[in-house]
């Protein structure tokens, strides 16, 4: 019986696509408990011939994004669990074994579980500012004291509490991960555990100029977060004007000279500040861009 749905969606990920399917087809349970879900979200390369292989259920939609990918997964799924990884991941053979023996340690069993996302081994110097920076630790965003979450690389959770919120809002560019887990702590409630040894390999941006479409991008998933939030958290253009005016002791530092991670952590945090400041201010103080989150901006 199946107990699992792997959830993985990819946008032309030819690259990367393949490792992420052999690691989930490569788990340490038997293969009759778990299931994979590849969806093509609208990608024009090789990625849809590569996931077309035994073993995996490929769906196809338009590139609509990430969200609505991982939705579409869901609504597929038969496991009473569902598993989310990325295609620029690498799951570890025992990800779903441990994953599954700690939802269920619990009685009645958890919301869901989660686990380290740790960097593939690189040179590149954008890489290695991901790790000593802690971009994807899962374990410090699921202890943030307001909104906690696990990123969607090594997330676990009950299919039926993501039905009862509706699954990720397909709205988002990120930080729908966020938004999705507390519209679960808020309409379902149980505990999200973390399990160290249910690791994830993750492949981060080699290149600055990667990893700084990526920050933009984050930074607009910040903005958006904020409308569907606005009842909680306020913002101003006076208030993102201070923001603006804190980059200067970033930018101050990053010029210091040196070459060890101390100087790679001072310049790769202006980098990343600067990046999300820009993304953040272009949707947040977008009138286009507002009234795509109307109703949530009314309520405030």
């Amino acid at each position: 019986m199946i107990e699992v749905s792997v959830v993985v969606p990819f946008h032309n990920a030819e690259s990367t696509l393949g490792a992420c399917l052999d690691a989930i087809g490569s788990q340490n349970i038997s293969r009759s408990t778990y299931e994979v879900i590849a969806v093509n979200d609208g990608s024009d390369d090789r990625s849809a011939e590569i996931a077309s292989r035994p073993g995996v259920r490929l769906l196809t939609q338009d590139n609509r994004g990430a969200p609505a990918a991982r939705n579409a997964g869901v609504r597929e799924a038969v496991g009473e669990w569902i598993a989310f990884t990325d295609a620029d991941c690498i799951p570890s053979r025992g990800w779903l074994r441990t994953l599954l023996a700690t939802v269920k340690s619990r009685k009645p069993a958890a919301l869901g579980a989660a686990g380290p996302v740790v960097g593939q081994p690189s040179d590149a110097r954008a890489s290695r500012f991901v790790d000593i920076s802690g971009g994807l630790d899962s374990e410090r965003h699921l202890s943030h004291p307001r909104f906690p979450f696990a990123p969607s690389g090594n997330v676990m959770y009950r299919k039926s509490a993501l039905e009862a919120v509706g699954g990720f809002d397909e709205r988002f560019a990120a930080y729908d991960a966020c938004d999705l887990h507390a519209r679960l702590r808020e309409k379902v409630g149980g505990e999200m555990l973390f399990s160290r040894s249910a690791v994830v390999i993750h492949r981060h941006r080699e290149t600055w100029g990667e990893y700084w479409n990526q920050q933009v991008n984050y930074g607009r998933g910040l903005a958006q977060f904020y409308f569907t939030r606005s009842s909680e958290i306020s913002w101003s253009a006076l208030r993102e004007a201070k923001e603006w005016i804190l980059l200067a002791p970033s930018a101050a530092l990053a010029c210091l000279p040196g070459k060890d991670d101390s100087a790679l952590a001072r310049r790769g945090t202006f980098l990343k500040r600067l990046a999300q400041r820009i993304g953040f201010t272009r949707t947040y103080f977008s009138a286009a861009e507002r009234s795509r989150w109307k109703d949530e901006w009314a309520a405030r």
